[in-house]
């Protein structure tokens, strides 16, 4: 799962409704295409003159506007950005170009912040945390603008310094102005190069480059020496900073053909996904009445997995344990129904409950949506369930492209908090399955101390009761394409860099006869 303890924002969708597509690698990185031409279409429209023909001396061109106000919330109020981008984008009105731009600004400067924040440290002649946070905001957005776009540089500097004005004080205008002069003096690479020699050691160095904590460069060195491919780090980190395709799944046996033209290109993995290469995937979700939906093929991947693990005999119950906002459990659902079972979804947070049955809504049939403690369920519904989907609540980490705030705001000692409540969930779910039934334990985090070593716990608990099954045979079963699995884990992680989906951990278990 990728929400945090408090079981916040789980969406699946991806990102906003105005798509991210910059390529923001490192801090020497270009954005893509679409950015960079709305950032141009954008530079020349900002400036004095724009529309109106004499735009006053404060003008804030209102993509960067909009791009300072959801960075400034995030800071605040730990507000999710992929939630209040599009919100802000459709009260604006914004045309196709100014979308793109916000778009860019926003999720590139989230997902930067910390390279960013080198730059301005070293510009500034001061450490980050001696600037007012707004202003800082200001800065990071204007550095950006500089170095990983192609907005002209009077634009980015000016507009910045506009923006000073309105948050900050007086004196604050003239910094923002210095600093960020001082910034677009050298090149991206120069500031690069420059950032690099200030790190203390490796971690540190892949930190600054990447624009990652460094915990979070250590756990996923861990997550990936633990398959072999520990020299594959810098291109995880790097993917961590690409926008994620829109990526959508036509419910099985209710999608119906036309549906499914309207999608574009299959997935390269999912049997039942498509990416969508342009238009709104909302509208689709509407047009479909919920038949297709926005979801990261990993999260399909993961759904799969369990509904696939073996065929499906008429009669069988299964349980969503975690099934909030719902997008696992309305494939789940879908793939129940053709083969004759059915689904019950649980989900503790009732405004979160809600969104699993305005997600279940396309199905034909009522699926009954319960409100429980889900460590309690082996003791109201023991040896119940043929198969349990337990998502579980996670750090998130394995969606950073999708969350960039989501590095900034979680904390090491966020891992330990949710290891208590992940053991007890997976060890009420299987004693909730029947004997032979099968648990498919999920997280949106590739962090061992949430995937092997509380599946690990787990199998030692059970003492001999439970055994993990050939998980990646059986993904590989039915994917469309060669996952390149190590066959000997009993899990499959799926990765950003490797596979271009979320960081899924899965582990199918089986309670024994």
């Amino acid at each position: 799962m990728s929400d945090d303890h408090t079981r916040g924002d789980r969406s699946e969708a991806a990102g906003s409704g105005a798509v991210p597509t910059g390529d923001v690698r490192s801090g020497t990185a270009r954005s893509g295409g679409s950015p960079t031409g709305a950032a141009r279409s954008a530079s020349a429209s900002s400036g004095a003159g724009a529309r109106t023909g004499h735009a006053p001396a404060d003008f804030v061109q209102p993509a960067r506007r909009i791009a300072y106000e959801v960075i400034a919330a995030v800071r605040e109020s730990d507000a999710y950005a992929n939630l209040l981008l599009p919100t802000r984008i459709q009260r604006a009105a914004l045309n196709t170009a100014d979308a793109a731009l916000a778009t860019e600004l926003t999720y590139g400067t989230l997902r930067m912040q910390g390279f960013y924040d080198r730059v301005i440290a070293l510009a500034a002649n001061r450490p980050v945390t001696a600037i007012d946070p707004a202003i800082l905001d200001v800065l990071r957005l204007g550095a950006h603008q500089l170095l990983a776009t192609r907005v002209a540089t009077h634009a980015a500097v000016n507009e910045s310094v506009s923006l000073a004005k309105q948050v900050g004080s007086r004196s604050a205008t003239g910094f923002t102005n210095g600093v960020l002069r001082t910034i677009s003096r050298s090149s991206a690479k120069e500031w690069r190069d420059l950032v690099l020699e200030g790190a203390v050691n490796v971690d540190d160095r892949l930190a600054a480059e990447f624009s990652h904590p460094a915990w979070i460069v250590r756990a996923f060195r861990q997550s990936l020496r633990a398959e072999g491919h520990e020299g594959e780090l810098a291109d995880l980190l790097a993917a961590d900073n690409m926008a994620a395709k829109v990526n959508m799944v036509a419910l099985p046996g209710l999608a119906t053909d036309a549906d499914r033209e309207r999608l574009g290109l299959a997935d390269e993995f999912s049997p039942v996904g498509y990416v969508l290469d342009s238009g709104d995937p909302y509208h689709l979700v509407t047009a479909t009445d919920g038949r297709v939906r926005v979801q990261d093929e990993g999260s399909q991947i993961a759904a799969l997995a369990l509904s696939r693990a073996r065929p499906i005999v008429a009669g069988e119950r299964w349980l969503d344990l975690c099934a909030g906002p719902g997008g696992k459990a309305a494939l789940l659902a879908s793939e129940a129904r053709a083969g004759g079972a059915e689904l019950v979804a649980n989900e503790l947070v009732p405004a979160r409950a809600t969104l699993v049955r305005t997600a279940l809504a396309a199905l034909p049939e009522t699926v009954p949506v319960w409100e429980i403690d889900g460590t309690t369920i082996g003791q109201t519904h023991p040896e119940t369930f043929d198969r349990i989907l337990l998502d579980a609540p996670c750090t998130g980490l394995g969606a950073l492209r999708r969350r960039p705030e989501a590095r900034w705001r979680k904390q090491p000692k966020d891992v330990a908090d949710l290891a208590g409540l992940q053991s007890g969930l997976i060890d009420a779910a299987l004693l909730a399955l029947k004997p032979g039934g099968i648990l498919a334990y999920v997280t949106c985090s590739p962090h061992t101390a949430e995937t092997r070593a509380i599946v690990a716990l787990a199998v030692r608990k059970a003492d001999g009761a439970v055994t993990a099954l050939d998980t990646a045979a059986v993904v590989q079963s039915f994917s469309a394409a060669n996952l390149d699995l190590p066959a000997d884990t009993g899990s499959v992680q799926l990765w950003p860099h490797r596979h271009g989906t979320d960081a899924m951990f899965i582990t199918l278990l089986q309670r024994a006869l």
